[in-house]
């Protein structure tokens, strides 16, 4: 069945196009001008020594930059215990397979950070089929301190501190992308994090939707999506 929506000529559609483009274009300048203020933030170093389990054996932080000078990291949401993967982070992970190439051609490392043990971590990548780096923080308090994960005494509190204030919608794990530099002496600086919505900087599916005639036709947040081997 075709969708009820208005139907138009040829000119018509096109004058409500370009005035559509108009309003386009004020959002690519702004998107633009709002990613040059992110480049200005300032930074923070990073002083505290993280030692994450691999498949390498143990790497500090400024290990997973794998000889490049820019780190971007995927909080994924996966603690010790969970019978699998967040389904919404194993969403947005499912694209970076495909980007990994081109980042790292960049000077960009990208990898996912999980509470998760290496062996639960490997088990569910395993079924999965991704092959970016995936570490665990599960004997440090990395996902702590960058405020994706919280202790039973913060959740029993009623609100975390989350996405930079207070968050009324507790749970022990939330989704965020985290971004580093390491300069030539090897010092870490946090540059950049985001949270909530800004973690679909990574859903390249979403930007694909926006565009497709039904949208994102979804209903309460990401109700439609599955873990990629859950779809019929």
């Amino acid at each position: 069945m075709t969708l009820q929506h208005e139907v138009v000529s040829q000119e018509a559609w096109l004058e409500s196009r370009r005035e559509l483009l108009a309003s386009e274009k004020e959002l690519t300048r702004l998107r633009d001008a709002v990613s040059q203020k992110r480049l200005a933030l300032p930074w923070v170093e990073v002083e505290k020594e993280y030692v994450f389990a691999s498949v390498d054996g143990p790497k500090t932080l400024a290990d997973l930059f794998d000889g490049r000078s820019q780190l971007l990291v995927q909080h994924f949401m996966f603690p010790s215990g969970w019978r699998q993967g967040c389904k919404s982070c194993s969403f947005m992970a499912d694209h970076t397979d495909g980007m990994n190439k081109h980042l790292a051609n960049h000077d960009v490392t990208m990898v996912a950070v999980s509470r998760a043990t290496l062996a639960e971590i490997e088990a569910y990548r395993a079924r999965m089929g991704w092959k970016f780096q995936w570490v665990s923080s599960h004997d440090n308090t990395f996902n702590f301190d960058f405020r994706v994960s919280f202790s039973p005494e913060e959740i029993a509190s009623g609100h975390i501190d989350y996405n930079f204030g207070a968050w009324d919608m507790t749970g022990e794990e939330w989704p965020g992308v985290s971004a580093f530099y390491k300069d030539e002496e090897g010092r870490v600086f946090r540059t950049y994090s985001t949270y909530g919505r800004g973690v679909e900087v990574m859903m390249g599916t979403y930007a694909m939707l926006d565009i497709a005639p039904k949208g994102r036709n979804e209903g309460e947040g990401m109700d439609w999506v599955r873990h990629h081997d859950r779809y019929r």
